[in-house]
């Protein structure tokens, strides 16, 4: 029992590391041409301070991260429709390796609470409640091989060990032992790719049928490298420092370069994640420090244009992110039922409407009446963003909110002007 507190204690430590550390989602095109790959239009969609890691497609539009906010490390679903992000749950323990439960409308994480306990959970993604998956096994990594099974690797005293985990009778069977942490089901087929480093001096890319236990050697890593993803049922994806190789099964003799990704600013890849078409591809990665250009370029609010006449214009510039950050920030206070840091994100002559043009409250004064009551008198109050849309200064939330033990859908327009919010108009 020592040691398993020791070594679990040890992976916290390790979880608490990374999430200090500044590693940015990068999203990818990705195009095959004969035996050549090109990666190319690079995008950072985290673009956040510290940790954003372990990015999964959760459908053809939407990608999930773990991602840093308030300190502690959540869910975040990223929108490649509006390049917009917003928050999956709202549990006080940290959230890592979001995965789409299979033929489910939920979210998979292991999470990490404040006490120390980890384990997997789901999350619905209508409401972000959560529901234990594995009661009696410590999860650190997994992959989901059908809708009733997961492949993982779990922590028993000083090592990592391949379970393959049975929800629908609660069983769970070790298959391996000293694992590391990619798991990914290989396309077109039954089986599930593991990391087997059994063999300290070569470690190895095995698949693993889950239903019979049957292992097989597949590829060498390499040299020190864990992560992997699949591009197809043939050609794997890994990387060493900033660098992508690639390895077609029984065609290449070894990893061959694919690109070098230090132009988009990265100076380490940490994970990697190809969509179901093999056209997109999600990297993670440590960045280096931004450059004056870049900052310049983040951070200023209005730029110069030369007119026809040689003169100079002064033209205002919009950040969606700083738009939406206002407005997610404003909902976190909400949910925490923070009646200060709740109003703080408004401008002092508020409006507040009801859609279409029904004025319901005036001034930030009027909102605090209002809202103070609201906020004690409703322990279980809990607004979740189901889709939201930045356009210009504005940001369109459709939302289910929790009050008083029922639930109710509506629709908040947030108009930001000046890092407030200026007017609110609701849907409901």
């Amino acid at each position: 029992m020592k040691s398993i507190i020791s070594n679990l204690t040890i992976f916290c430590t390790i979880l608490t590391i990374n999430a200090q550390s500044n590693t940015e989602v990068f999203l990818f095109d990705i195009e095959v041409n004969s035996s050549k790959i090109e990666v190319t239009n690079g995008k950072n969609i985290s673009n956040n301070e510290g940790y954003d890691n372990q990015p999964s497609f959760l459908n053809d539009r939407y990608i999930l991260f773990a991602s840093t906010r308030n300190d502690q490390t959540d869910i975040a679903k990223y929108d490649t429709r509006y390049d917009s992000k917003s928050w999956l749950n709202f549990t006080e323990g940290g959230e890592y390796t979001p995965l789409k439960n299979p033929n489910k409308n939920e979210i998979s994480a292991v999470r990490l609470d404040k006490d120390g306990k980890q384990r997997l959970y789901s999350y619905n993604a209508s409401n972000g409640e959560s529901t234990e998956l594995i009661s009696d096994l410590v999860v650190a990594y997994y992959t989901w091989y059908d809708e009733h099974t997961i492949v993982s690797a779990v922590i028993e005293e000083d090592n990592l060990n391949l379970f393959v985990s049975n929800l629908q009778n609660g069983t769970s069977r070790k298959y391996a032992t000293s694992v590391g942490r990619s798991f990914h089901r290989i396309p077109n087929s039954n089986l599930v790719s593991f990391i087997s480093k059994e063999n300290e001096n070569q470690w190895q890319i095995k698949s693993l049928n889950p239903l019979t236990g049957a292992t097989k050697v597949i590829a060498n890593t390499i040299d020190g490298v864990e992560d992997i993803c699949w591009l197809d049922g043939k050609t794997l994806l890994s990387s060493k420092e900033s660098t992508l190789f690639k390895l077609r099964l029984h065609r290449d003799n070894n990893w061959k370069k694919v690109s070098d990704l230090t132009s988009n600013n990265i100076t380490q890849i940490t994970r990697l994640a190809v969509n179901p078409e093999s056209n997109k591809l999600l990297i993670a990665g440590d960045v280096g420090a931004k450059t004056e250009t870049d900052t310049e370029e983040t951070t200023d609010e209005t730029k110069e244009e030369t007119t026809e006449t040689g003169g100079t214009k002064t033209e205002t510039t919009i950040d969606p992110k700083a738009i939406e950050a206002v407005v997610q920030k404003n909902l976190d206070a909400y949910n925490a039922r923070d009646i200060d840091a709740f109003l703080e994100d408004y401008a002092d002559d508020v409006k507040l409407y009801a859609y279409p043009n029904t004025l319901r409250t005036d001034g930030k004064e009027a909102m605090r009446k209002s809202y103070k009551v609201w906020f004690e008198h409703t322990p279980d109050l809990r607004a979740f963003v189901k889709k939201r849309i930045v356009i210009g200064n504005k940001v369109i939330d459709e939302e289910q909110v929790t009050a008083n033990g029922k639930i109710f859908d509506a629709v908040a327009i947030y108009e930001v002007e000046n890092g407030k919010i200026t007017k609110v108009t609701f849907i409901q």
